[in-house]
């Protein structure tokens, strides 16, 4: 056998698919043909984030490890969040082999108080990072609106029964999106949900592992925290 066994022989062109390579003549450059290599096709994916359960539970992880957060464009207080060094569609490093570089479309559902101008402006803020904002309104003394678990169930339910995905990641960890991960994987969607897998944090035990796969966000929202 001539060369690296492991190189990967279409190095350079992450969403080329195994056969598309093979067209290319690699099959007879030594390289042994085995399912393995199937898992290095890199999908077609969407982004849906439950936007403030990700604020809350952020603020939560924060306090928790004696840290505070800075508000300002990619945070408002228990209304969305974003790592400032992640751009929104782009493939979290943990997924890059079996994801394409950058997603379709990113979803940010959330909601917040306020009247019509503010919630304008908060949909600003999410779309001028990259987002497609769903953006509800709740009342100031309520909690969090049904409004966004109806809603991201329902687009990612849609996305998937339409073939507009490959693979959803999720970003959510309440126990209600069991049933929408369990449907969409029955569309033959790979589903990876993306959540703080320290205790305490709100990550339902039935959902991750419902899940094809699981990335612990700790390590990514980790810099975005003062100490």
């Amino acid at each position: 056998m001539t060369g690296d066994p492991l190189r990967k022989p279409w190095e350079g062109k992450p969403w080329e698919s195994f056969a598309e390579a093979a067209n290319r003549g690699l099959g007879g450059q030594g390289f042994v043909v085995h399912a393995a290599a199937m898992s290095l096709y890199r999908r077609r994916w969407m982004l849906f984030v439950d936007g403030e359960n990700l604020a809350i539970r952020a603020q939560q992880f924060a306090a928790m490890n004696k840290a505070k957060l800075r508000e300002g464009a990619h945070y408002c207080p228990s209304v969305f969040i974003w790592p400032p060094d992640h751009a929104s569609r782009q493939v979290f490093p943990p997924l890059e082999e079996f994801l394409q570089p950058y997603a379709i479309r990113a979803y940010y559902f959330t909601s917040a108080a306020g009247d019509e101008p503010a919630l304008l402006k908060i949909r600003e803020r999410l779309w001028t990072m990259g987002f497609q904002p769903e953006v509800f309104k709740k009342d100031a003394k309520s909690g969090k609106s049904k409004g966004v678990d109806i809603a991201l169930t329902t687009t990612m339910l849609s996305q998937a029964a339409l073939g507009n995905y490959e693979a959803a990641v999720l970003i959510a960890g309440d126990g209600d999106y069991l049933p929408l991960v369990t449907e969409v994987k029955r569309l033959g969607r790979f589903v990876c949900l993306a959540f703080f897998q320290q205790p305490g944090l709100g990550l339902n035990p039935a959902l991750r592992l419902a899940a094809d796969d699981f990335m612990d966000l700790a390590p990514t929202f980790m810099p975005t925290l003062l100490f």
